[in-house]
């Protein structure tokens, strides 16, 4: 029912929360999360179980992605980079 508004979604932002889809798709956080169940069974996408804090406090969720992307790299130097003198 949502499946395809959530792949929308994802192909145009990328890697994002389950909450964060939820907010911006306007689906209820339930059904965000049986859809992306449903999508990473299928082989649509790739998830991962992570916990963020916010206000300090611990909050668990669902980190998605289109299963085949790879997310750009963050800033900042890389482990085995040389160092410019």
């Amino acid at each position: 029912m949502h499946k395809s508004a959530i792949l929308q979604y994802l192909k145009k932002h990328g890697q994002k929360i389950d909450w964060e889809i939820a907010a911006a798709t306007d689906i209820p956080i339930n059904d965000v999360r049986e859809c992306l169940s449903d999508l990473s069974e299928q082989g649509e996408i790739s998830r991962c179980i992570v916990t963020r804090f916010a206000d300090g406090k611990p909050v668990e969720g669902m980190l998605c992605r289109i299963s085949g992307t790879i997310p750009p790299q963050a800033p900042g130097r890389k482990p085995g980079a040389p160092v410019a003198e």
